[in-house]
């Protein structure tokens, strides 16, 4: 990394280009031990749209080309934030060009594509990470210690379950999140998020069956209705490296959850509990002392869990999502300096598609699959 700080090309301007575009803002200013970055160009489906975001985001200039972005050679990196199906030709062409690769979940619609990109990233010898930002939750980082820790012993039995609403309404319009374009639905839509914290926490799913459900056959598309290609709720019991029970449930559909991701870890001396839309908290019971007194205890995150003190001074005060973002943006710069950066890169978020590959299948075909 120069002392100038890395040249950034931005693809495209939605809600998570936003996010990215935040987090590179805000990267220097948060942690200040790096030089700012640069924003450079930002690329989006029609020039106009570009120009109009690359103001709002404070990028220099704009494109409707994002090809144009790498023939650059004042970008370093390309944050990359389109719909899932376009990742795999634009982080390829990237990685390709000499780019450093900052892209969102999931890595691909197929995995033929995410192994492709794996393939390309291991060739170009350049920084390949995903955008899994759960994971950069201090307390997330927390209770991986306390596992390493085996504060609450050999884990035995986890649950997980991801649920928001926004596919909820049966009179919610047809868009490509249902189209088979972007995959199997529910399961590779956001699935991928608890799976990057199982992934990061407690290894490899080692054999996975699945099902999956579509609560909703048909959606209105404007002129009638259109069937619906994916499904909107996913089920999958996993099997861990070291024998441990993983039950994951993902909907879609699920009226009044906005962002939950509930986990629950279970071992022989206690227990962990986690939920998304608290992210600021931990559920910590220890099998300790006396039974009459016992229960379960609140871990609030501050200052104690770093980076949060980063952030902000006093504890209880509350960390957000594109404050998860401006941490993982500083664990990609760490990537790119070649130090150790605690991220999903496309070597280990091929891993994540296998699982959810197998998951989809074992669903099709009934029956328990070995992952890869």
């Amino acid at each position: 990394m120069n002392k100038r700080g890395l040249g950034v090309g931005l693809v495209g301007s939605g809600f998570m280009g936003k996010c990215h575009a935040l987090a590179w803002l805000n990267v220097a200013a948060v942690f200040g031990d790096v030089a700012a970055p640069r924003l450079v160009a930002l690329a989006d489906a029609t020039p106009d749209l570009a120009a109009q975001k690359a103001r709002e985001f404070g990028f220099a200039e704009s494109t409707g080309t994002w090809r144009d972005l790498l023939q650059r050679d004042d970008i370093d990196i390309i944050s990359i934030t389109t719909p899932n199906e376009f990742h795999p030709e634009m982080a390829i062409a990237a990685l390709e060009a000499g780019k450093h690769v900052w892209c969102e979940k999931p890595m691909a619609t197929s995995l033929a594509a995410a192994t492709s990109m794996r393939d390309a990233a291991s060739v170009a010898g350049k920084t390949a990470a995903l955008g899994y930002n759960y994971i950069q939750n201090p307390l997330i980082r927390q209770v991986k210690a306390l596992l390493a820790d085996k504060v609450i012993g050999d884990i035995n039995h986890v649950r997980f379950e991801m649920d928001e609403d926004y596919m909820a309404d049966p009179l919610t319009p047809f868009t490509g999140r249902s189209a088979a374009s972007a995959g199997y639905g529910a399961l590779d839509d956001f699935g991928v998020h608890p799976l990057s914290l199982i992934l990061t926490l407690l290894g490899k799913a080692t054999r996975v069956f699945g099902d999956m459900r579509k609560p909703y056959a048909t959606r209105p598309d404007g002129k009638g209705t259109r069937a619906v290609d994916n499904f909107d709720i996913a089920t999958a019991l996993m099997e861990l490296e070291g024998g441990a029970q993983v039950t994951l449930s993902c909907n879609r559909s699920a009226w009044g959850r906005k962002g939950r991701i509930f986990m629950q870890i279970f071992g022989n001396k206690g227990t962990l509990a986690y939920d998304q839309e608290r992210l600021n908290e931990v559920q910590l019971f220890v099998n300790d002392g006396p039974v009459a007194t016992q229960g379960f205890r609140t871990i609030i995150s501050g200052p104690a869990h770093a980076p949060y003190g980063r952030f902000v001074p006093a504890p209880g005060h509350q960390l957000g999502f594109n404050d998860l973002k401006t941490i993982e943006c500083r664990e990609v710069l760490r990537a790119v300096a070649g130090e150790p950066a605690h991220l999903i890169s496309f070597a280990e978020g091929l891993h994540i598609e296998a699982t959810v590959h197998a998951i989809a299948r074992a669903a099709a075909e009934g029956r328990w699959l070995a992952v890869g």
